[in-house]
């Protein structure tokens, strides 16, 4: 109540942030929410509902970390007073004015900023840290997630997220400061503050380009491509297009609804390619000109989701599924070297384990969130292996090359289509590819279950579900025997760091994982299963997932 007050009576707000704040001072509900705590840096970042309030995304909080990333950057010596910072952002509410005041209040330290002049996607920031040069990197956006969120990623000088370690650091420092007391520049009008745009646009498609595993197969197959894309008013309108236009891919029909930017998202329950129900529209056009693969990427261009016809209907392919026929392509186009590896998570299925197997690379697994495919990607570098052929979560993000260290969904679309054309030249489709990977590795299936559980209420249910399980852990789920309890709080499990995460492995190659999710209020509970049918892994999969969704109750 008394940050509440404090805000209230602060005259750094403006005359519509008062009223804002105003409005609730009967509603002691809505002010625990939006003052109960600061919002930390999870597994995206800082990320929270729009508004007034330590617990939301306004002005104050964005300028609040800009300064703390910027203190930790002075700390750490890196000569950020040369290298700068870039900043980028999506089409979300609030995004330009976040992006801009995070570059007013950097540059008023001293520290140079590389500000797109449009929204960009994700993984453009990533890619123009390392090529500017840069300290650090912010991008506005809160990826995925509804309408009324927004967000605030921070990235290292290698162009990955920054780690556990640093957003420890930078919360310590924040902590420090009044978010209602940041100074900053008056305007962008400053020499320290460069607008930068279609030259790196350019630099970046041709890293993009780069990257195909086949470069000369539309030329060679003379195949012909049909799809249908998506941005879902996202940042990947422009680039994405570019991209497939010089890759080659000449018949692409954009879905017309969804093409510019908007914040609001109004075609879509959720901007979010995991979801089917953001392709309707895209299915619509696809019917009309026969299409043969439908992309559709989300409002930052990080995560990319592809429907393919099956038996005449257009159907979903997960993340899991996509990872897996990506990989097996990337390594049937590449002779495989010593060293060479994949990264996915410990969420992500295990089939991957077997494609790996059989070509003889290494899969490192990791915890969720691509920030830690990033690092592992960094740590091998630098040890002198340059083996990385594929990243993948089951969240539909996916990188190849490693010189960016974030999900791509533009190097992801170009590599969707690639498959499907590759596929079409040999008289298949990807789900004739995908099939023929079940029948050799077996029938691997998998679901994700989010439990939300929003509010103050809902942050104790969390770390009371978690708490609960390692306190008794099951027995079995599903009628299956847990044949391990892993607790990655106790620290080394696996050899990676602690974290708020638990995996139980069962008999006949089943498993399950919960977590809380780091950017949502939500437990994430995650169940993976192999069997030799495709119908016995859809019953079998049901079973336990179902079992394991009572760990949210």
């Amino acid at each position: 109540m008394q940050t509440y007050y404090d805000w209230l009576n602060s005259p750094a707000l403006s005359v519509s942030e008062h009223a804002e704040l105003s409005a609730i001072q009967n509603d002691p509900a809505q002010i625990e929410d939006r003052f109960y705590k600061d919002l930390e840096f999870g597994t995206g970042g800082l990320r929270g509902i729009l508004g007034m309030g330590t617990n939301r995304m306004n002005v104050y909080t964005v300028r609040r970390a800009a300064k703390g990333l910027a203190l930790r950057l002075i700390q750490e010596g890196g000569a950020p007073e040369k290298r700068g910072v870039a900043i980028a952002h999506d089409s979300r509410h609030m995004s330009r004015e976040f992006a801009e005041d995070s570059a007013r209040v950097i540059a008023n330290m001293g520290i140079p900023v590389y500000l797109f002049d449009s929204l960009r996607p994700t993984p453009e920031l990533s890619f123009t840290i390392k090529h500017l040069g840069c300290a650090a990197g912010i991008v506005v956006t809160a990826s995925h997630n509804p309408a009324e969120y927004n967000g605030f990623k921070a990235y290292g000088s290698d162009g990955g997220q920054i780690t556990p370690v640093t957003a420890d650091a930078v919360m310590a420092i924040m902590k420090s400061l009044d978010p209602l007391a940041i100074d900053l520049l008056p305007s962008l009008e400053s020499p320290l503050i460069h607008i930068i745009g279609k030259e790196v646009d350019d630099k970046y498609i041709e890293h993009v380009l780069s990257l195909r595993p086949d470069k000369d197969l539309l030329k060679r197959t003379g195949v012909k491509l049909k799809i249908v894309y998506t941005p879902l008013h996202g940042a990947g309108n422009k680039l994405v297009r570019a991209a497939l236009e010089r890759a080659g891919y000449t018949d692409v029909t954009v879905v017309k609804e969804q093409e510019l930017p908007d914040g609001s998202f109004p075609t879509v329950k959720s901007p979010n390619p995991e979801n089917p129900e953001a392709f309707t529209i895209a299915i619509r056009y696809a019917d009309e000109i026969g299409a043969d693969v439908i992309i559709g990427t989300d409002p930052d261009s990080d995560r990319m989701g592809m429907m393919l016809k099956k038996n005449g209907v257009w159907t979903a392919v997960t993340g899991n599924q996509a990872g897996c026929l990506m990989l097996e392509y990337i390594l049937n186009a590449h002779k495989v070297q010593p060293g060479d590896y994949a990264v996915t998570t410990i969420v992500s299925t295990r089939m991957v384990d077997a494609i790996a197997a059989k070509y003889g690379i290494t899969i490192e697994r990791v915890l969720t969130g691509f920030k830690f495919i990033g690092e592992t990607i960094d740590k091998k570098e630098k040890a002198g292996n340059h083996g990385f052929l594929l990243g993948f979560e089951e969240s539909y993000g996916y990188l190849t090359g490693g010189y960016i260290r974030d999900k791509d969904a533009v190097i992801a679309t170009l590599l969707a289509c690639e498959l499907t054309a590759y596929y079409k030249s040999q008289g298949k489709s990807l789900m004739d590819a995908l099939e023929n990977m079940y029948k050799e590795y077996g029938y691997y299936a998998e679901k994700t279950i989010s439990v939300v559980m929003p509010g103050v209420d809902g942050m104790e249910k969390r770390e009371k579900a978690t708490a609960d399980l390692r306190a008794e852990a099951p027995k079995q789920i599903g009628g299956r025997t847990v044949l391990e309890a892993l607790d990655f709080k106790q620290g080394n499990v696996m050899g990676l760091p602690k974290a708020d995460v638990l995996l139980y492995k069962l008999e006949g190659d089943a498993w399950v994982c919960v977590r809380p999710s780091g950017t949502e209020p939500k437990l994430k509970i995650y169940a993976g299963v192999r069997e030799k049918t495709a119908e016995d892994a859809k019953a079998q999969l049901d079973i336990i997932s179902n079992a394991a969704a009572d760990f949210g109750k």
